[in-house]
């Protein structure tokens, strides 16, 4: 007999035995209360606790082998933690007229977005944008509830349903990338007590994590884009977006630079990553400086008494002055791809990874705790690789 995962204050506790013909028989235990006796031949004090054992007829397999033998277990297991979960409720409202907080009475778009209110890491505008397409999800199928939705409205069929249209409206990873948000908001959610049971949970929305969907830009593109300028244009838009085609920066870690970051003597630019602060022991970033680059960053103003002043290096607008800037710029020199300010970070990867890097570099320059997620970017040469040859005249012999 085994306590399965769960709180050592959980009552009752879900309990597994394992059977003879090499399944597992799950099983509520309750604790009942104690009762204090006195040993006859000692005359020692003693207590005896009080169990009961609920049976729920739900057996687990001890080997799966199969998929769809792993994926019944997995069913199994939850059916069995939220049937454990009412008998612990009822338990509590007969014993004292407990109450959890009440599930039914709020509103989950206010505190969807009151999780965006109070959200801190550099993703947050990406479960800004999460949210919108759940309510824009809701607007379209659920009209009733466009206004307001209770948690026990949101189950796993309308999750369903709902990953269907990120698959609709998105392209590449962006199907993938908004429901991983989505996920995170509902596990909030779940954990403060605003929907009972995840909807989410055995719902999926698969994607190639590992495959390159922006566009990247070529050295000669790069070239041809920095040879173009039009008047009025931002400079500092132009010149930070040339010094992340150049490094790999991110547009939340770029805007964010001060001179302080910048080792002038050793050539060395030291930054901590915004997506990355409290999520991997690898988010401070070291990268070795050019004199193109800094160029780029230029010097720092100093005081009325010789001292540096430890200013921002580029003056940014808002995120979508810097894309409109942006597109606006690609627009005149004529190149027809779909750039975005990220398209920066990869088409570094893919440029120096072209010139002969290797991927333990590409990766420590990009700030990655691992291979996992630079590898795209091997694939992606691979891919362009693949077109160079392909665009040979034919070979007829």
């Amino acid at each position: 007999m085994a306590k399965l995962d769960g709180k050592s204050t959980d009552n009752p506790k879900l309990m597994q035995k394992e059977l003879k013909n090499g399944t597992y028989s799950l099983y509520l235990e309750y604790y009942m209360g104690y009762v204090k006796t006195v040993n006859e031949d000692t005359g020692e004090e003693m207590v005896r606790k009080s169990r009961k054992k609920e049976s729920l007829n739900l057996y687990l397999l001890k080997n799966p082998r199969t998929p769809i033998e792993r994926q019944t277990n997995k069913e199994t297991l939850e059916l069995a933690k939220q049937i454990r979960y009412e008998k612990e409720q009822q338990m509590k409202d007969a014993a004292t007229g407990y109450r959890l907080p009440t599930f039914k009475k709020v509103n989950i778009f206010d505190c969807m977005d009151a999780y965006y209110e109070n959200y801190t890491k550099g993703d947050k505008r990406m479960i800004k944008a999460a949210i919108k397409r759940f309510k824009d999800f809701i607007a379209l199928e659920y009209p009733l509830y466009k206004e307001r939705i209770s948690g026990e409205q949101i189950d796993k069929a309308m999750i369903v349903k709902f990953v269907e249209y990120l698959k609709s409206i998105s392209k590449g990873e962006g199907a993938l990338t908004h429901y991983k948000r989505f996920k995170k908001i509902i596990k909030h959610l779940v954990e403060e007590d605003y929907i009972r049971k995840n909807p989410c949970l055995n719902v999926q929305c698969k994607g190639d994590e590992a495959a390159l969907t922006k566009d990247v830009l070529s050295i000669k593109e790069i070239e041809q884009l920095i040879r173009t300028t039009y008047p009025q244009q931002n400079m500092d838009v132009r010149r930070a977006f040339i010094f992340c085609l150049y490094t790999g920066i991110r547009h939340c870690d770029v805007k964010g630079l001060r001179y302080s970051n910048v080792d002038f003597s050793n050539k060395l630019l030291t930054f901590n990553q915004k997506k990355a602060q409290g999520q991997s022991s690898k988010s401070w970033v070291n990268t070795p400086l050019n004199d193109g680059l800094l160029q780029l960053i230029g010097k720092p103003e100093v005081n009325e008494e010789g001292v540096q002043i430890d200013s921002k290096i580029f003056n940014l607008p808002s995120q979508s002055m810097c894309l409109r800037s942006l597109k606006y710029w690609v627009k005149r020199a004529k190149i027809q791809k779909h750039i975005t300010w990220h398209c920066a970070r990869h088409s570094f990867a893919v440029n120096i990874l072209n010139n002969g890097a290797n991927i333990k570099t590409v990766a420590s320059l990009l700030g990655h705790s691992g291979l996992q997620h630079t590898e795209k970017y091997t694939r992606a040469v691979d891919e362009l690789k693949q077109k160079a040859i392909d665009s040979l005249p034919e070979l007829k012999i």
